[in-house]
């Protein structure tokens, strides 16, 4: 097939994934009603929490400048990676996951990097990102263990599990012995395919990556950035709670709950996680006692004010790439 044919496939299919969801989440609910939410939101919360969002971006690309080799063309500042960062979210909005070439692509064109270096820088921020994500899913946990353990509830008897477990307890550990040893033949009989060595690269990669972020020059500064960056996503969407009357009482610990669904929502192969974001965020609004639509609202009003700021931020900033003339590397005499 076409490589060019198979992206259109890829991203039509995305698109309409996308669209399915987001209609059948929202089908039931009159545009009046969306409308009367929007219009009694205290905007002053909602503003701070898109200038909090703006912020973000800024820090986000000041991190992206640590990781880029000052030998690599000529030296990027913090408002060249800030431009490429928000130039990377508008595509993300159209073909998923291509932001990340895309604003690779703005530096190798302003500034003379090399695609494989941004491409590293990138990917290692990516794997950084995950980590965190997991931790902030570990600390949702503890705040919240109770609703967690709830959930699980919902969908197995904890406490028949556990009884099953104890009395069953020498069968589980020598099916546990047996899946290590089989995974590990596998992996070894298995060593030379693609899939396992794309694996193994990934984690050579990460591992790399961390050990060469503690060679940077600034080292405690990419650590710092990486944890601030994650504060104001949490800001960002409490900000938001706080504008939005059916939300406005939820507790630090429920709005990170929140936060974590947002950003596994975030992660899916969509455009902009458009539909997945609605889903989980409404989800577990809903596990709060918050009404469904009012739930289904919140999502529409936060994703929404992010995508119109990412449009509008994106494409300031892709019109200021453009004005700029492409780098040219000098000529040895």
């Amino acid at each position: 097939m076409n490589k060019r044919l198979k992206q259109i496939i890829q991203v039509t299919v995305s698109l309409a994934l996308a669209g399915w969801i987001f209609w059948f989440l929202y089908k039931d609910i009159e545009i009046e009603e969306l409308l009367g939410q929007v219009q009694s939101s205290n905007w002053f919360w909602i503003g701070l929490s898109l200038t909090i969002s703006l912020l973000g971006f800024w820090i986000r690309g000041w991190r992206w400048t640590l990781l880029i080799r000052e030998d690599e063309g000529k030296k990027v500042s913090s408002g060249d990676a800030y431009h490429a960062v928000m130039a990377g979210y508008l595509a993300n909005l159209v073909v998923p996951r291509a932001g990340e070439v895309a604003r690779c692509g703005v530096l190798v064109r302003s500034n003379g990097i090399s695609m494989g270096h941004l491409i590293g820088t990138v990917i290692l921020e990516r794997s950084i990102d995950l980590l965190f994500l997991m931790g902030t899913i570990f600390l949702a946990f503890t705040v919240e263990r109770e609703l967690f353990l709830r959930l699980a509830g919902q969908l197995v008897d904890l406490d028949s599990l556990g009884s099953t477990l104890i009395k069953n307890l020498p069968l589980f550990l020598t099916i546990a012995l047996s899946l290590v040893v089989f995974f590990w033949v596998l992996l070894r009989r298995f060593r030379q395919h693609s899939l396992i060595q794309k694996l193994q690269q990934f984690l050579r990669e990460l591992i790399g990556g961390i050990k060469r972020i503690g060679e940077l020059k600034n080292p405690s500064g990419f650590w710092i950035s990486s944890v601030v960056i994650w504060i104001i996503y949490f800001l960002t969407m409490y900000t938001v709670s706080l504008g939005i009357q059916s939300t406005a009482n939820l507790s630090v610990g429920e709005v990170l709950l929140v936060m974590v669904m947002g950003s596994i929502g975030m992660v899916a192969p969509v455009q902009g996680g458009i539909g997945t974001f609605h889903a989980l965020v409404a989800f577990i609004l809903i596990q709060f006692g918050i009404a469904e639509e009012d739930g289904k609202i919140f999502a529409a009003i936060i994703h929404g004010t992010q995508v119109i700021l990412i449009l509008l931020g994106g494409l300031i900033s892709w019109a200021i790439v453009m004005k700029k003339e492409a780098w040219i590397k000098p000529v040895k005499p």
